[in-house]
């Protein structure tokens, strides 16, 4: 508590506190199903000030007033927003009832309570509920969360091959995938043709494209957080969606009064029916995905004890396992590629007393691939994980009425990046990058949510990380300061200025251009640097008329230490060492970003758009010139949209525009000994055709009520059948009569128009 105590008053000194006459307004906030609402908003406005707090675990707010007149609204994320008019000027209790709503996309408030609010950070920060977004055309029928990312501005399309989110500039590593608070580290299934989350089973979905949560480290770039349901169920029920090749369901079932859990499980059925689709482009030559069989499933648990008023206990695992086999008669070819994750995590929270909250939690989670090859005389498996044991507690408390957030995170890392066997060969045995890797990483942290000036509030954080790794006695210890600064001029208008430093000591290695799961973890150690960003961001957000938000953005990101991996899957040379084959340099992005949305009436949605660049310098590519990253898209246009025509029929769309990823084209050929040879100029010197898709859905309800659902889904992917390629080969043609070579550009491409149907139903 000393440690609490010495921290807070750090962050307090400088800051003038006035004291004054004030009455306290408390009560819960709960919905129409008198369920509470956790982390509901409450704004008061006087003539002369804003105050502002939120509600705790158990949906109750508390704030002290100075006497007079206030506008009130009270807002949550999946709920209508409720305006009220009251004058304080004594001891006040007010109970709110929110109800749900059908809204789309929910900027994320960030308050503190009592008179130290933060305004709107509408620029980094956004959250969205899986359920309330099933009306907008996906490929399966069912919300997918990486490609709904993939539409909101900083996030850039990864195209039709990818599952990896690629946001302002940075590599696919770069972000924090949290599944009840646990890391993910596989999260992709096949090319990103298949939601990796069972979007049944997830509550709501958190993105924090500036990682300016000091809770939060260990990545360059943004944070992902999934939440898991945390609501006892009271009664029995199912819901979930049939499709043509795959399923899921998930139960809610109540074991007693205090305690119940929830059962998701998904899995695909495609072995018979992938082959045909995945060929059924325009020209079935130019798909390279024939003799295939894919199958996934996965499933889903959380279970929940309320053990008293104080205490809740839950518990959150998730697993899922992914198998590709690959046949090719022609290249007697025979291939079988699996990877899976595994992830439990315990959790105890505890309500100190009023106004303090502890959580205890306990995670491991482990990713695996397996690719195992066999072609004429030669067998290779290659093998790689990475896992991880962790411990975090957090205590949430008050001092001044000013909330802060302390807590430490302490994680034992376990890496084995490739284990290469090659047998039939020259040489027969184990790649010395056999080796595995184990570190430790500590991080303390503090955050508050002081209120400055009048109209100005903030969110100041500092991050302490020390890391340690058994190869070459690697020691680190660093700083990350957060800061988000709020000006809040009127309550539906916003600006804000952040600053974030993050550091990064897992480092994602890829492989494959296209979503391939064989990609690989390495952890710092002597030889492979830690790598650190820098990024600073300005923005506005405006609320018009209760219908409408936009909210505008600029970024300036450095990230120093990136590694590339020039040999791909493998690398055969037994007197090298991964550290010397990886190469190390920096980049650099910065953009403009803009959204409009709409919440109300009969049509929802919002337009985005970003413009951005993505550069980097490696001393060891490109002649140490800086270049375009791979996915340095300029240009990023998203519409997405929902017309509820009436009770029965709802339909949705999706508009994507996009710029070209860049790749390496050769300048020229010669021939040596008969065999073409190319010769390269500049990195990244081409760049792959504009990326235009249109997805179109139609949904019919049977039965539609707050507990019972029964309806069609109808979707097209891709409607307009263009085709977007993931790749492009270069062919030799030799005309031996003219004695002409030719060099012919061919683009790959995956699959063109896709239409599905799928049942959906709750009961």
């Amino acid at each position: 508590m000393k440690a609490i105590i010495l921290s807070s008053f750090l962050l307090l000194f400088g800051l003038k506190m006035v004291a004054q006459s004030k009455f306290t307004v408390g009560g819960l906030v709960r919905s129409k199903e008198k369920q509470a609402i956790i982390g509901a908003n409450l704004t008061f406005v006087s003539r002369s000030n804003t105050f502002s707090t939120s509600t705790d675990s158990i949906g109750s707010y508390s704030i002290k007033l100075p006497p007079d007149f206030y506008n009130i609204e009270i807002r949550n994320v999946g709920f209508v927003s409720q305006y009220l008019k009251n004058t304080i000027s004594n001891k006040t209790s007010l109970d709110v009832i929110l109800e749900r709503e059908r809204g789309l996309l929910k900027e994320v408030i960030v308050v503190t309570n009592s008179k130290k609010p933060l305004s709107i950070s509408s620029g980094n920060r956004l959250s969205f509920i899986p359920e309330k977004l099933s009306s907008i055309p996906s490929l399966m029928g069912v919300p997918d969360v990486i490609k709904l990312l993939q539409l909101t501005p900083g996030v850039q399309n990864s195209g039709d091959a990818n599952g990896y989110l690629y946001v302002r500039g940075s590599d696919p590593g770069h972000n924090l995938m949290l599944y009840a608070e646990t890391p993910i580290y596989g999260m992709a299934h096949l090319l990103g043709v298949f939601p990796f989350y069972n979007g049944d089973h997830i509550k709501e979905v958190l993105f924090d494209k500036s990682n300016s949560d000091a809770r939060n480290g260990g990545r360059l770039s943004a944070t992902v957080s999934i939440l898991t349901n945390k609501k006892v169920p009271t009664k029995f029920s199912a819901k979930g969606n049939l499709g043509l090749i795959a399923s899921q369901a998930t139960l809610a079932i109540p074991i007693s009064t205090t305690m119940g859990l929830y059962l998701s499980a998904r899995k695909t059925y495609i072995d018979e029916i992938v082959g045909p689709l995945f060929n059924s482009s325009k020209s079935n030559e130019n798909s390279d995905v024939k003799g295939l069989k894919y199958s996934f499933g996965d499933s889903n648990l959380t279970f929940i004890a309320a053990l008293t008023k104080k205490h809740l206990f839950t518990v959150d695992a998730f697993v899922s396992g992914d198998i590709l086999r690959i046949t090719d008669s022609n290249l007697a070819l025979n291939s079988n590629l699996k990877w899976s994750n595994t992830t439990i995590s315990p959790s105890w929270q505890y309500l100190v007393s009023k106004g303090i909250i502890m959580t205890n939690s306990l995670y491991y989670t482990r990713y695996e691939n397996r690719l195992y090859m066999e072609q004429a005389t030669v067998q290779m498996n290659i093998a790689s994980y990475v896992k991880d044991l962790g411990f975090s507690n957090s205590i949430k408390y008050s001092i001044n009425e000013i909330p802060f957030e302390t807590g430490l995170q302490y994680i034992i890392h376990e890496l084995l990046p490739q284990k290469i066997e090659v047998s039939n060969l020259s040489m027969n045995a184990t790649n010395q990058q056999a080796e595995i890797f184990k570190a430790n990483s500590l991080a303390l942290y503090t955050s508050a949510k002081p209120r400055l000036f009048d109209k100005v509030s903030a969110e100041i954080g500092f991050r302490v990380n020390y890391y340690s790794s058994d190869k070459g006695k690697t020691n680190y210890l660093h700083l990350e300061p957060r800061i988000l600064l709020n000006y809040l001029p009127q309550i539906n208008t916003s600006f804000f200025a952040s600053y974030t430093r993050q550091n990064q000591y897992l480092n994602l290695i890829t492989t494959s251009s296209v979503g391939i799961p064989t990609d690989f973890w390495v952890a710092s150690s002597d030889g492979i640097p830690t790598q650190f960003s820098n990024e600073f961001s300005l923005g506005y957000s405006q609320k018009f008329k209760r219908e409408f938000d936009f909210s505008l953005n600029t970024f300036y990101r450095t990230m120093n230490n990136l590694i590339e991996y020039p040999y791909g899957v493998t690398q055969f040379n037994e007197i090298t060492t991964f550290k010397n084959d990886i190469v190390v340099g920096k980049g650099e992005s910065y953009g403009l970003e803009w959204m409009l949305k709409k919440d109300n009436g009969k049509f929802t949605g919002w337009l985005s758009y970003t413009l951005s660049w993505a550069n980097r310098k490696f001393d060891a590519l490109n002649d140490g010139d800086h270049f375009y990253a791979k996915y340095d898209r300029r240009h990023n246009l998203a519409l997405v949209g929902t017309f509820d025509l009436n009770l029965k029929w709802n339909f949705g769309i999706t508009q994507i525009f996009s710029s070209g990823n860049r790749f390496t084209l050769p300048t020229s050929w010669y021939f040596i000994n008969n065999n073409p040879v190319k010769e390269y100029g500049k990195y990244n010197n081409a760049q792959m055709p504009n990326y235009i898709r249109t997805d179109l859905s139609v949904n019919y309800y049977f039965i539609k009520t707050r507990e019972k659902e029964s309806a069609l889904i109808f979707s097209v992917f891709n409607t307009f059948n263009i085709e977007n390629p993931i790749y492009t080969v270069l062919n030799v043609a030799i005309d031996e009569d003219k004695q002409k070579i030719e060099v012919i550009p061919e683009r790959k491409t995956l699959y063109s128009i896709l239409p599905s149907v799928s049942w959906r139903f709750k009961f």
